[in-house]
């Protein structure tokens, strides 16, 4: 998810699309969240761990 993100940062930036820049944000930050709640062993939705 976080390397999606940045994709499609790197696409809106690059394409000047301002709605994959917004959507690649959000991506990148929900990913980073998930990211760092499964490292700390905290069950998110019922699982353990987010692959």
């Amino acid at each position: 998810m976080i390397i999606l993100g940045v994709i499609l940062i790197v696409i809106g930036v690059i394409a000047t699309i301002p709605v994959l820049y917004s959507i690649g944000i959000a991506l990148a930050v929900i990913g980073i969240i998930l990211a760092v709640l499964g490292n700390t062993g905290k069950a998110i939705g019922g699982r353990a761990h987010w692959y």
